[in-house]
């Protein structure tokens, strides 16, 4: 692979990863906001998820290959929700995953933007930890 293909590559890896790292972050935020009216956590996700924006590129949308995306259907486990901290779960892991591809791939291209996500998962850890403490 050329060095311009594999550039193409890890831009498409960061912009499936800021998208889901940004979703992940919006459906705790709106558990928080709507069915909790959580005043504490809910500012908290929302000033976490525009510090995402430091990392947006509208150049990346060029990249996203959604038609080719070899797993872009649900597995059953990603069915399985019965409760709302079966969301709240799965939504954090989520988060805090792909939070750490960003991590390691801005390695690649930007170490600021590295050490901004490092400190975005740890406050999905410390976020998590206060949703399950105080809930």
């Amino acid at each position: 692979m050329t060095d311009r293909e594999n550039a193409a590559k890890i831009e498409r890896l960061i912009d499936a990863n800021l998208n889901r790292l940004k979703e992940g972050i919006r459906v705790i935020e709106d558990i928080a906001r709507y069915i909790y009216d959580d005043a504490t956590l809910t500012p908290r996700l929302k000033a976490l998820r525009h510090q995402l924006q430091k990392a947006y590129d509208p150049k990346r949308i060029l990249y996203r290959n959604i038609e080719n995306d070899i797993q872009k259907e649900s597995i059953p486990s990603e069915l399985n929700r019965t409760t709302l901290d079966d969301l709240i779960i799965a939504n954090f892991s989520r988060a805090e995953e792909s939070s750490r591809v960003l991590e390691e791939s801005f390695k690649l291209t930007d170490t600021a933007l590295s050490e901004l996500f490092k400190s975005v998962r740890y406050e999905l850890y410390a976020l998590e930890k206060l949703y399950f403490t105080t809930s």
